[in-house]
Parts: C-alpha cells; structure tokens; sequence
C-alpha cells in the first residue's frame, strides 16, 4: 500500500489554496468505519474506492468501478491515503492541479471487517491489507455484503509494475450475477449525496453556483 499512515504524499501532491480539496490530518479510529465510492472524471474517468483504515482512507482507482457479480475481478490500483474528510468531497479540482477534473460521491456508507486468523491470532484490517487480502461487509446505498481485495501484485522497487489488488464481490445474497450484472455507467451516473451528474456538477462549477461543501 501507498503511504505510510499519514497524509504527507496526499498533501505534497495538492496546493491548497487552489483547491477545494480538504488538507485534512489523520484522526483517532472510533467507531463504525466509513467506506466512500466516488467518480473521478480526470485524465482517464474512474471509481476512486475508499475504506476508512487507522484514521485515513486507504484508497484504490477501480477503472471500471466496483461489480456485484462474483465473476468479475475488478482491478484495483492503490493511491495515497486521503483525509477523512474526503469522503464529503464532490465538485471540480481546477485545471493544473493533481487529479483535475469533476468528481462526484457515488456511494457511501459504513463497513465492517470480517475477522481473519494467522497463526491462531485475529488479524486487525490493517494487518490484513499489509498481508495482501483483507475481506470485509459492506452497508451502503448502492453496494452491499462482502467484498474481498487481493494484492496480486507488489510493484517491487526496479521492476517497472505498479502495485495492483483485485475487488472482488463475495458469493452472497446481495451477489447479482450474469443477467443482472453491468459496470456501473459513469457518465450518466448519480451522486448519492446531491443527485448530480458529472456534467452537471462541472456545469454548476462553472457557472459558480454549486461549489463543494
């Protein structure tokens, strides 16, 4: 995983008083952990997936957004720890800045860990993830029940490859499967928290009406 904690590479990467983004700082961990879905229409348009860890989001760039089909392994490429506070971010990052582009709150909610043993010990989430496989439960508006991230690949120092994990649905009762099963359509979709599309936060933005909270 990127970082090592704390928010040095996020906050290295970002002028802030450019952007809305949130400078953030790491807090305590206490109670339900968080998770946050958004869509990122910068460079290349994608699903940026976040789970609340030791006081910031781990974060992943999931390219064609998380699946509910157990069949399909979504590739997951970590990013730098973001603040928590990022999990209330939607509106533009300007042009020149890291990330430019709109971005919108997609799904949001809370998750739980599903306990993993090594040796006869309960491993902690953050123990797991350092370990390459971490499963967990997940209450949002749109994704429910288990999901699993996998690293199946480390992007070892010289080697050229970047780190990349899959995200994979669990076989459950929320599990849809192939004639239901679709990637999520970015372009049109919605934000849970405003109802906005891309377009039309970046309309807004814009026009200077609808700035991020």
């Amino acid at each position: 995983m990127s970082g090592d904690g704390g928010l040095t590479t996020y906050r290295g990467k970002r002028h802030f008083d450019r952007t809305r983004e949130p400078r953030g700082d790491p807090q305590p961990a206490g109670g339900t952990p968080c998770f946050v879905v958004q869509i990122h229409d910068a460079r290349t348009l994608h699903f940026d997936f976040r789970l609340e860890v030791d006081g910031v989001l781990k974060s992943w760039s999931v390219p064609r957004g998380p699946s509910a089909d157990p069949h399909d392994k979504r590739l997951a490429m970590p990013t730098e720890d973001h603040p928590l506070e990022y999990r209330d971010f939607e509106g533009v990052i300007p042009d020149g800045e890291y990330g430019a582009g709109t971005v919108i709150v997609w799904d949001e909610g809370s998750y739980r860990p599903l306990t993993r043993r090594k040796k006869g010990r309960t491993r902690s989430f953050g123990e797991s993830l350092a370990d390459g496989h971490a499963s967990f439960w997940l209450d949002g508006s749109k994704l429910h029940g288990g999901y699993a991230l996998t690293r199946f690949r480390t992007g070892a120092e010289g080697s050229g490859e970047r780190e990349s994990w899959l995200l994979v649905k669990e076989n459950d009762e929320y599990a849809e499967h192939a004639e239901r099963r679709g990637t999520p359509d970015a372009r049109r979709a919605r934000s849970v928290r405003s109802g906005r599309t891309l377009r039309r936060v970046a309309t807004e933005a814009s026009e200077g009406r609808h700035e991020a909270d």
